[in-house]
């Protein structure tokens, strides 16, 4: 009875009902949305950071961090392999990166080596895919992969010779000659302009590191492990070792990321709290023009509890039933952007390509986003419910009947 009471109240101003629902619809659909692209957006902009050069989690010697030269390097004893390939550890790729002088004839520039195993190189970084010209090289190979800048800038191409000079291990002279297997290509341009690949054992060969590395990247089987993975390693490995995962080793983006959920977080409040003041405003005017009604209906019996829950209720209706409708209409537009990411072209697409990311806004479908947005709707119905059932404690029915 009071069920059937509730439904028919609710429907007595259609239009009423019909704006206030559709304004807690707008609201959950906009939020859902929004949470959903950002959702989207910082986990293709963490899978392109990771799959850029760093890995999930990188194993130096302390102080490489801060001063990256061969010197705060370390030897890749197995024991200390076997340490590093923790479970969860998906793969290891171990490297040896120092600075060098390339030279072909009487041009030379500044570049970054990376000593690097082939293999799981690509499984990071997918660096085949990078590949505009040649072919990927081998561990065994005694060849290189030139960046594509780089390249421009000495005048070479595939098949030609690469001179490389530099410091080695301990103060020791490094050089080599090594013919170009492929150019590759990068986003950003530093790196683009100035990033020399060798196969692992030539690298160590040439700057005198005999079984030396300045870092091991690592992929994981469940990035969601990512702290506990950590928090094992460097339990384990002790001194003279640091484990940095990529957000300590990229503290700007990690800000911006912090920055962003801050604001959206900030622009969903005033969404919400515009959407309360709307539906406080409808349980005003309900109780406004019901209140003979409410007298009356204290007069011949009802209950004050009884009649404050019936009016609790219809808020509730109301909101739940924007919250349902809005999750129906929030999942396949979710879906869709999931599936058909927005594109990006133009000055903001040639911004995020300087960084190395491709210009998308994906949305990502998590069951908890649709899950918190309905649980903020209803925590907000029922903080609104507190008022009709405050008032109706308060009510005296002689009085209200009067009016």
């Amino acid at each position: 009875m009071i069920e059937k009471l509730t439904w028919r109240n609710l429907w007595r101003n259609r239009r009423r009902t019909t704006i206030t629902m559709a304004s807690v619809t707008f609201a959950v659909v906009l939020a859902i949305v929004m949470q959903s692209l950002q959702a989207g957006v910082f986990n293709h902009l963490q899978k392109s950071i990771i799959s850029f050069y760093s890995g999930y989690l990188q194993v130096h010697r302390k102080g490489y961090q801060d001063e990256q030269i061969i010197e705060n390097s370390f030897t890749a004893s197995d024991s200390l392999m076997k340490k590093i390939a923790w479970s969860g550890v998906k793969y290891m790729v171990p490297r040896l990166e120092l600075f060098a002088l390339a030279s072909n004839g009487n041009t030379t520039r500044g570049c970054m080596v990376v000593g690097t195993d082939p293999e799981n190189e690509d499984r990071l970084t997918t660096l085949k895919s990078k590949i505009i010209q040649g072919t990927y090289f081998t561990a065994t190979e005694h060849t290189a992969l030139i960046s594509e800048g780089l390249a421009k800038k000495l005048n070479l191409s595939v098949n030609d010779t690469l001179v490389l000079l530099g410091q080695g291990y301990q103060g020791t002279l490094g050089a080599g000659k090594y013919i170009i297997r492929g150019v590759v290509q990068f986003g950003q341009p530093k790196l683009n302009e100035g990033l020399v690949y060798l196969p692992l054992k030539t690298a160590q060969n040439s700057f005198n590191a005999e079984n030396i590395l300045t870092s091991v990247a690592l992929g994981l089987d469940d990035p969601a492990d990512l702290e506990i993975i950590q928090k094992n390693l460097v339990s384990n490995l002790g001194d003279p070792y640091e484990v940095l995962n990529w957000k300590q080793m990229m503290p700007d983006v990690e800000n911006h990321m912090k920055v962003d959920t801050a604001s959206f977080y900030v622009y969903a409040g005033i969404l919400y709290l515009v959407i309360a003041f709307g539906l406080f405003g409808t349980v005003l005017m309900m109780i406004a023009e019901r209140k003979v009604e409410f007298g009356m209906l204290i007069a011949i019996g009802m209950k004050k509890p009884k009649l404050g829950g019936m009016l609790i209720a219809e808020t509730l209706l109301i909101s739940i039933s924007g919250a349902v409708l809005g999750m129906g209409i929030s999942f396949p537009v979710v879906w869709y952007l999931e599936k058909k990411p927005i594109r990006f072209s133009g000055e903001f697409a040639k911004a995020y390509e300087q960084f190395g990311f491709e210009a998308i806004f994906p949305a990502i479908l998590k069951t908890e986003i649709f899950i918190s947005q309905s649980v903020i709707v209803l925590v907000m119905a029922l903080l609104i419910g507190i008022y009709p059932l405050w008032h109706v404690s308060r009510l005296d029915p002689v009085t209200a009947m009067k009016k």
